[in-house]
């Protein structure tokens, strides 16, 4: 129990730190965006886009994408109304968060579950700029510790599950 009770006093204290930062004027607009591409409109219009370039491996992609999105978005759900873990802002006293969450528990983020799992998928899929994708992923992880609707355990196992949930996906389907 001293781990847990560590590992959480690490984290608020990680935190504290990395939300200062997103006080600062010019990183609040940035982590916003970041944060809005991250709300899963990119993993529809990502496979539109893909569909109309009429890529080779679309078909894999998308089946990798709708096996392993059907499962994260089920296992995140369970995990987070069953952990119950508060958000920062419920869990801090005095502290706000710079946007308003869509549900009312912080683990794991969803978001960069979802950001990783398609950053996962596109690299599995089509390879190409790993770099680029991986960066807008952290990108929208690390906007929401900015924005103070996660503490950073909880954008790194969101990390983790969508992209472990995107690797198995294609071992399953023979893609990987």
């Amino acid at each position: 129990m001293e781990v847990l009770s560590r590992l959480i006093s690490y984290d608020r204290h990680l935190f504290a730190k990395v939300f200062r930062q997103g006080e600062r004027r010019t990183v609040i607009p940035i982590a916003k965006a970041l944060s809005r591409s991250g709300d899963g409109y990119l993993h529809l219009l990502i496979p539109l886009v893909l569909w109309q370039l009429q890529l080779p491996d679309f078909p894999d992609f998308l089946t990798l994408l709708a096996l392993a999105l059907s499962l994260e978005r089920g296992l995140y759900w369970s995990v987070k109304n069953s952990l119950r873990r508060p958000r920062p802002q419920n869990a801090i006293p005095g502290l706000r968060s710079l946007i308003t969450a869509s549900d009312q528990f912080s683990f794991p983020s969803g978001h960069s579950s979802a950001a990783f799992l398609l950053a996962t998928a596109l690299v599995i899929t089509f390879g190409g700029p790993v770099l680029a994708m991986y960066l807008w992923a952290w990108g929208v992880a690390l906007s929401r510790v900015l924005l103070g609707v996660h503490f950073p355990g909880d954008i790194l196992a969101g990390a983790l599950m969508g992209s472990a949930l995107a690797l198995a996906s294609a071992t399953l389907l023979g893609v990987l």
